[in-house]
């Protein structure tokens, strides 16, 4: 083969290379050429027949034919590469022009908001504030407050149980109320002081609200199957109806930001009070003005609650209530679905940050 040929070989595979559009495409046309069985292996192998002084020569003019070819080789892969690259680049654009996306501050949620109000008011009034397990058993859900097995005041409270059973036998419950707090914080205060109490010193008084999360069979646009309670307890010596009308009062006028609020206290029943009362508020202006809402459930603790405290009802009275923190918060913030505290709408959420 003539110099001549090696350089129309050259020219070919560079034509090769250049149609190939894929490197798949491209390592087959390199096969043709510099392979196993392409066309400047099989001259390499020819030269074993040529006499010495020629194989030289027309080695190096083969190797130098070679060198050419691979170059062209390389060229085309890169080529290729930046092809790909370009491609690549182009579906991953990115519009430098558009505003950057910066991470929204954060913020509580509206119920939460209504907890952290609350627990502030009534510590400011010198109230503790106790946390405890959901998961209850049956004495401290119902039967501590005075509201034993098959009393029909239950029916409506409880509804949820889990595979763990207490020692009566009776399974645990996802607690309806956080009533159990305030019979688990008396029993924690009574150990407390016993030595004081043994050295004739009164006891202290109990002044603490249980918020917490609650479970129910209920749900409607009032009405969630788990929902937010505060309920409040003050135990001492000669502690009446009269300091629960004051304590609500001013907590309610002083949460919702209006000293003209009225309260009314509707005679109820409850097995853990007795007298027991609904509490219901007027606002005198603003969408909600005029109507009686209710808003709480309250009265003097039932002796056998006290007892089960393990405090003598002879020595120490007091009253309790119970208020839904959700509830409260729609009255504040003007919602009128509380479902909507709790389907995480970022649309909804976002306007209480």
């Amino acid at each position: 083969m003539t110099d001549n040929d090696l350089a129309s070989l050259v020219d070919a595979a560079r034509a090769a290379f250049a149609s190939a559009g894929t490197p798949a495409d491209l390592e087959n046309a390199k096969a043709q050429f510099t392979g196993k069985s392409g066309r400047i292996t099989d001259l390499m192998k020819g030269l074993a027949a040529l006499p010495v002084e020629e194989k030289k020569t027309r080695g190096a003019a083969i190797n130098t034919a070679k060198q050419a070819i691979e170059a062209a080789l390389t060229a085309r892969r890169r080529e290729l590469a930046d092809a790909e690259l370009a491609l690549q680049l182009q579906a991953e654009s990115l519009d430098v022009s558009l505003p950057g996306r910066v991470r929204e501050q954060g913020g509580l949620h509206p119920v939460m908001l209504a907890m952290e109000r609350i627990e502030q008011i009534f510590a400011s009034m010198g109230f503790d504030v106790a946390d405890g397990p959901e998961i209850e058993s049956d004495w401290h859900s119902f039967t501590s407050l005075n509201n034993p097995p098959n009393h029909p005041a239950r029916s409506m409270q409880d509804t949820f149980y889990v595979d763990i059973q207490g020692d009566d036998g009776i399974p645990y419950n996802l607690r309806p109320h956080t009533s159990p707090m305030q019979v688990r914080y008396a029993h924690q205060h009574v150990k407390r002081f016993a030595d004081r109490v043994k050295a004739g010193e009164p006891m202290p008084e109990i002044r603490v609200i249980a918020p917490g999360r609650t479970y129910r069979v209920d749900s409607d646009a009032t009405h969630s199957p788990m929902f937010h309670q505060v309920e409040g307890l003050w135990l001492g010596e000669s502690i009446s109806f009269k300091d629960l009308k004051v304590v609500f009062t001013d907590f309610c006028r002083t949460f919702f930001e209006s000293d003209d609020l009225k309260l009314r206290f509707r005679p109820s029943f409850f097995p853990f009070t007795e007298p027991s009362a609904e509490i219901d508020i007027q606002f005198q202006s603003g969408p909600l003005s005029g109507r009686w809402l209710e808003v709480a459930g309250s009265g003097q603790v039932h002796p056998n609650v006290v007892r089960n405290m393990g405090l003598d009802p002879e020595q120490v009275t007091g009253f309790a209530f119970g208020t839904g923190a959700d509830r409260l918060a729609m009255l504040r913030y003007g919602v009128n679905d509380l479902r909507q505290f709790f389907e995480g709408d970022i649309r909804f959420l976002r306007q209480f940050r």
